[in-house]
C-alpha cells in the first residue's frame, strides 16, 4: 500500500464522486478507479458502493476513511517537522557566553532576534570562561559560544571574529586620576592593577599588556579575577585600577569611574566559536544572524543620565 492510494481514497470519500475526485486530483477517472480497486483488493474489502450517481462508503470504508485521514495528517506533520529542522526552524541549540558578553548590546540582540525568528528552536544558554566554553564546544556539550580570542585554536574549532569595542580605564571613585576627563595609559604606571589571567582572556589581556609596554612600563597586577564583572567590583572596592570593555559601564557599579584612553588604546574583541564540521541547521542560522548583526553600527547605548561616578 502506498501513500498515494490513501490520498486517492480520501479524496473520493470526501467527494463521493469519481469524476469530481479525479478533477480535484488532476488525474483521469479510469486510472483513479483502478487505484481504488487495487486498494480494495489489497485490503480484501469493498470500500465504496457504486450508485447511479456517485458512490457511498461502506461500513468498512467509513472506518478506513478516519484511519487514512489520521495517517495522512501524521505524515504531513512529520514532513513539516523535517523541513523545519532542515531549515533550522525547529530543534534545540545550546549556546555559551562569557560573563561580560550580555553587557554588549549586540549579544542580547543576536539572541533576541534568533528567538523571534525561530520560536520553535529551544535555545539554552550557559555562562563560563573562554577556555571552558571552547572546551565544551569541542566536546559537543555546547553548539556555539560567544568568547574572547583564544590563546590558540584547537583543531576542529572555528573561532570567527564578530566585532570589537573600546576599552576604558576603570578607577575607584575618588581616585586622584578621576579629575582628568581622559587618561593616557602611562598615567597608570604606578597604580596597582586588577586583571584576569591570560589563560582566562588572552586576547584582551595581551592588548592591555601591549598598551602598557608601549607606555614604558609593566603593570603591577596585585589582584586577579576570573570574570570582568568581578574586576569591576574589585576596582569599586579600591583594590586597584583596570582596563575593561566599554560595555561594562552598564553594570552601573557604585564606586567606579570610567575614563577614556588617550592615544593608541586596547580593543576588546568578541568572537563566536563553533565546531568545524557541525551539521546543525539551527547553528547555521545563528551564525548567519550573528554575522549580519555584527556588521551593523554599534547599537545605541541605553539612554540614562550620567552618574556622579562617570562625571
Amino acid at each position: 500500500m502506498e501513500l498515494r492510494h490513501l490520498r486517492y481514497f480520501v479524496v473520493v470519500a470526501e467527494e463521493l464522486h469519481f469524476t469530481r475526485a479525479s478533477q480535484r486530483l488532476g488525474i483521469g477517472q479510469p486510472p483513479l478507479s483502478q487505484q481504488i480497486q487495487q486498494l480494495e483488493q489489497e485490503l480484501g474489502s469493498q470500500l465504496f458502493r457504486r450508485l447511479p450517481r456517485g458512490v457511498a462508503l461502506t461500513e468498512a470504508g467509513l472506518a478506513f476513511f478516519f484511519d487514512a485521514k489520521a495517517i495522512l495528517a501524521q505524515v504531513e506533520r512529520a514532513t513539516r517537522n523535517v523541513q523545519r529542522i532542515a531549515r533550522g526552524d525547529q530543534g534545540a541549540i545550546t549556546v555559551g557566553m562569557i560573563n561580560s558578553a550580555p553587557f554588549n548590546p549586540r549579544i542580547p540582540r543576536i539572541l533576541r532576534e534568533f528567538r523571534q525568528r525561530f520560536p520553535q528552536v529551544q535555545l539554552s544558554l550557559t555562562e563560563a570562561s573562554t577556555p571552558e566554553l571552547a572546551k565544551d564546544v569541542l566536546a559537543g556539550t555546547l553548539d556555539a559560544a560567544f568568547v574572547r580570542p583564544l590563546i590558540s585554536d584547537d583543531p576542529g574549532l572555528i573561532v570567527e571574529p564578530l566585532f570589537e569595542e573600546d576599552v576604558l580605564i576603570a578607577l575607584p571613585t575618588g581616585h586622584p586620576l578621576t579629575r582628568h576627563k581622559s587618561l593616557s595609559v602611562g598615567q597608570l604606571a604606578r597604580e596597582p592593577f586588577v586583571l584576569f589571567s591570560r589563560v582566562i582572556g588572552s586576547g584582551l589581556y595581551d592588548e592591555i599588556i601591549a598598551a602598557c609596554t608601549r607606555a614604558g612600563f609593566s603593570p603591577r597586577i596585585e589582584q586577579q579575577a576570573s570574570q570582568v564583572t568581578s574586576i569591576v567590583n574589585l576596582v569599586a572596592a579600591g583594590l586597584g585600577v583596570s582596563m575593561v570593555p566599554e560595555s561594562m559601564k552598564q553594570i552601573n557599579s557604585q564606586g567606579v569611574t570610567y575614563r577614556r584612553i588617550e592615544g593608541e588604546a586596547p580593543r576588546a574583541h568578541m568572537s563566536i566559536v563553533y565546531r568545524e564540521n557541525h551539521v546543525s541547521p539551527a547553528v547555521t542560522q545563528l551564525l548567519m544572524l550573528a554575522r549580519k548583526l555584527s556588521k551593523e553600527k554599534r547599537a545605541a547605548r541605553v539612554s540614562r543620565k550620567p552618574t556622579t561616578e562617570e562625571t
